[in-house]
C-alpha cells in the first residue's frame, strides 16, 4: 500500500468521499440520480487530466456492484477488446449484471478498434464508460457517440484542491504520521492548474523530500523542489557561448560591424552553419519582431539556403543576414506579448473558451451552446465587429504593447480604431 503513489492511495472509492464536479455527481445531479437509480447507460466523461475520471468510473461500479473492466487505448487493440466482450457474454449465462468497461484515452483508439465496441455497447453486453481529453464530437464516431452520453468534467478549482491536500495529509497511511503545515499553497495550486493528481504528485515530492517530520509547506520550497536544473558548461565551453553571446547583442544593439565580426569569429572557429542559421532565426523573431516582419521570412529563407549549400559559400548569406538584421529596426513586443500571456496562464489556469467562440460542427456542441451569439467579422462593415474573446476572468488584460515604430504606430492606430480605449 505505502509503495503505491499518494493519488493512488488516497483514491475515493464511494461517491460522498468524491471531491469536485457537483454539476454531474452533487446533490440531485444528473449523474449522481442516475447511479442512485440504479441504471447506468454508457457514457464518455470528457474532462481535463487529474479531474476523476477514472476515479469516477471506479465508483460507479463499486456502487452498482458491475464487474469492471479497463483497458487504454495506448496499448490496447481489438483483440483485447473481444476478450472482455467474450468474457462479458460468458457472464450472461449467471444472470449477473452486465460489466463496465471502462477505456481511458478513448480518443486515441483508431475507428476500426471503436467499431469493435458497436454491436457489445449497442445489445448491453457492456456498459461502455469512456474518458477523453479531447472534444468527443471530433474523436468518437458518430454511431459509438449516439450511443452514449456525454458528460462534461471541469478542471477542480481552489477550494477543491485544497480540500484534497487537506485530506491527504489528515488521512494518507504516511502522510498522517507526520505534522505537515501548509503555510503558503499558491506555487502547489499554480503547478497542479487545476490537476488533482498534479497536485497530490507535488505535495507527496515535497513531503519525501524532508528529513524531519515536522514539515511547513511554503512557496519557495514547492518551487525549489519542482524546477529544473540550469545546465551548466565546462571552461572550455565558456568562450564559445560568450561568442555567441556577443554575436546576438550586437545584432540587437544595431551594430553591423561588430556583428559580422563575431560571425567572423564563429565561422573561423569551424562553428556549425545550420546552428549560427537556427539563431538568426529566433532573432528576427525576438528582436526584430513586429517592427519589420519581412525579418523573419530573410532568415528561414537563410536558414533553407546555407543548409543547402554550407561552407565556404554559406559565409556570404550568412553575412547579408546579419546585416540586416542589425540595421532593421527593432521590436521585442511578439516577444513580451507571448512571455506575458504564458505567465498570465500560469497564473490563471486553464480558464474555459467563451462559448460564443468555441467551434460548433456537430449537432452536441451546438446543443451545449458552443457558438452562439458569436458575430463573424466579415459580416461586419470594415470586416471587424467587437465582441469578447477573452476568458471573463481576464477580460481586462492587456498582453501586446505596440512599440515606436513606424511598422507598430500603424498596428498601434489601426487597434485604436477597433478597440477604442482598450488600447
Amino acid at each position: 500500500m505505502s509503495n503505491q503513489p499518494l493519488a493512488e492511495r488516497l483514491r475515493p472509492k464511494m461517491l460522498d468521499d468524491y471531491i469536485g464536479q457537483e454539476h454531474l455527481v452533487g446533490k440531485n445531479a444528473v449523474l449522481r440520480k442516475m447511479i442512485e437509480s440504479g441504471n447506468i447507460s454508457s457514457l464518455i466523461l470528457w474532462g481535463p487530466p487529474g479531474v476523476g475520471k477514472t476515479t469516477l468510473a471506479k465508483i460507479v461500479a463499486n456502487t452498482l456492484d458491475r464487474p469492471f473492466y479497463i483497458l487504454s487505448a495506448i496499448n490496447s487493440g481489438v483483440k483485447d477488446i473481444r476478450e472482455v466482450i467474450d468474457k462479458a457474454k460468458k457472464q450472461q449465462f449467471f444472470s449477473r449484471p452486465n460489466p463496465i468497461l471502462f477505456i481511458d484515452e478513448i480518443h486515441r483508439f483508431s475507428k476500426s478498434q471503436q467499431d469493435s465496441l458497436l454491436g457489445a455497447v449497442e445489445d448491453g453486453t457492456i456498459t461502455l464508460i469512456g474518458a477523453t481529453t479531447e472534444n468527443p464530437s471530433f474523436e468518437v464516431i458518430s454511431p459509438l457517440l449516439s450511443r452514449c452520453q456525454v458528460y462534461i468534467l471541469k478542471p477542480l478549482d481552489k477550494e477543491g484542491l485544497l480540500k484534497i491536500a487537506k485530506l491527504a495529509i489528515k488521512k494518507d497511511i504516511i502522510l498522517k504520521t507526520k505534522k505537515i503545515t501548509i503555510r503558503e499553497n499558491q506555487a502547489m495550486l499554480r503547478f497542479s492548474g487545476g490537476d488533482a493528481r498534479k497536485l497530490l504528485n507535488v505535495l507527496e515530492l515535497v513531503v519525501l523530500a524532508e528529513e524531519s517530520d515536522k514539515i511547513v509547506i511554503t512557496d519557495k520550497k514547492v518551487t525549489d523542489r519542482l524546477q529544473k536544473n540550469l545546465a551548466i558548461y565546462d571552461k572550455q565551453g565558456e568562450m564559445h557561448y560568450d561568442i555567441i553571446s556577443a554575436f546576438i547583442k550586437s545584432i540587437r544593439g544595431g551594430d553591423p560591424d561588430a556583428a559580422v565580426y563575431w560571425l567572423a569569429r564563429m565561422i573561423a572557429g569551424g562553428e556549425d552553419v545550420n546552428f549560427i542559421a537556427r539563431r538568426l532565426l529566433i532573432l528576427a523573431a525576438e528582436d526584430v519582431g513586429l517592427a519589420n516582419p519581412n525579418a523573419l521570412l530573410l532568415a528561414q529563407s537563410t536558414f533553407d539556403a546555407v543548409h543547402k549549400i554550407g561552407y565556404p559559400e554559406a559565409r556570404i548569406i550568412l553575412s547579408e543576414c546579419v546585416i540586416y538584421l542589425a540595421t532593421s529596426p527593432k521590436s521585442n513586443s511578439a516577444y513580451s506579448a507571448i512571455n506575458d500571456a504564458l505567465e498570465l496562464v500560469k497564473k490563471t489556469g486553464d480558464l474555459p473558451v467563451p462559448l460564443n467562440i468555441r467551434n460548433a460542427p456537430t449537432k452536441l456542441m451546438k446543443e451545449i451552446g458552443y457558438g452562439k451569439n458569436y458575430k463573424y467579422s466579415h459580416s461586419y462593415e470594415g470586416n471587424f465587429a467587437e465582441q469578447d474573446f477573452l476568458p471573463d476572468e481576464i477580460i481586462k488584460e492587456r498582453i501586446y504593447h505596440p512599440q515606436q515604430n513606424p511598422s507598430e504606430i500603424k498596428i498601434l492606430e489601426r487597434l485604436k480604431k477597433w478597440w477604442g480605449d482598450r488600447y
